[in-house]
């Protein structure tokens, strides 16, 4: 059965759906079945792989949500995509947007994504799943079906704040909802430490939460490549293969395989 990871965080712009991509892409290199599923109406995951116009698209996550609250039966299949670097993607798309409508009235609303992945683990050994950055309906679900988390941070300031409010989500989330939640770890990304402020986060960060959970140990170095390898639908192996961010992600792989 796969082992689902949910990459979160109440912050945006702290490279969530490349940590997603990048983590999947990564694990697929080392000869893993991995299924990316883009549970964010922005959908950036979707078009960091390279989906262009997924508007167009006939079935998305959206799609087969609907069918589990309408129990309409489904090919759990039908809508995953196929990438050229060997991961499989649900994608996602402005429709998703009115799911929170949708769930809001259900009982079990917290549960409807997770009925869909239960499905999909024996097809694949990780599912990664991108949220967004708030804690709506959607991350919830997503929280709900997750074995852990993996938690994106800048180190910023308002960032490592923000950092306390997620934690105390999961905790509750684990209490109420899923026993079986644990935090993978704390991901520093975006990290330019040539700053001074800089350093003196990530230190603050380590001492904070270093003693009760994992901060992995290859923080994901800032660099205007991670973007324009978004932008071609690509991945950081692709556009890049040699740039410390690459390097940087191949590290965050090793220490997910190792914690398997």
């Amino acid at each position: 059965m796969g082992k689902v990871l949910v990459v979160s965080n109440r912050k945006g712009g702290c490279g969530k759906s490349m940590t997603a991509a990048s983590l999947g892409v990564g694990l697929a290199k080392q000869g893993k079945k991995v299924l990316l599923l883009d549970a964010d109406s922005q959908n950036s995951l979707t078009v960091s792989l390279g989906i262009t116009e997924p508007d167009k698209l006939p079935v998305t996550l959206a799609t087969v949500m609907s069918h589990i609250i309408s129990e309409i039966e489904f090919d759990p299949t039908d809508g995953i995509i196929r990438h050229a670097e060997g991961v499989d993607l649900m994608p996602s798309n402005n429709k998703l947007d009115g799911m929170e409508i949708s769930l809001a009235p259900l009982i079990g609303r917290e549960t409807v994504l997770r009925q869909y992945i239960e499905i999909l683990k024996p097809l694949y050994e990780y599912i990664l799943i991108d949220t967004a950055p708030k804690l709506d309906l959607l991350t919830i679900n997503a929280l709900a079906a997750a074995d852990s988390i993996i938690i994106p941070v800048r180190p910023k300031f308002l960032d490592a704040k923000g950092l306390e409010l997620l934690l105390k989500a999961v905790s509750q989330v684990k209490r109420q909802i899923n026993p079986n939640l644990e935090i993978s770890g704390i991901l520093l990304t975006m990290v330019d430490t040539r700053a001074n402020f800089t350093r003196e986060v990530i230190s603050t960060v380590e001492s904070a939460y270093g003693s009760n959970i994992r901060i992995f140990s290859g923080h994901i170095p800032h660099s205007v490549r991670a973007d324009e390898s978004s932008a071609q639908g690509i991945s950081i192996y692709s556009y890049d293969p040699r740039g410390k961010v690459a390097v940087a992600y191949e590290s965050l792989v090793r220490e997910v395989l190792n914690s398997a």
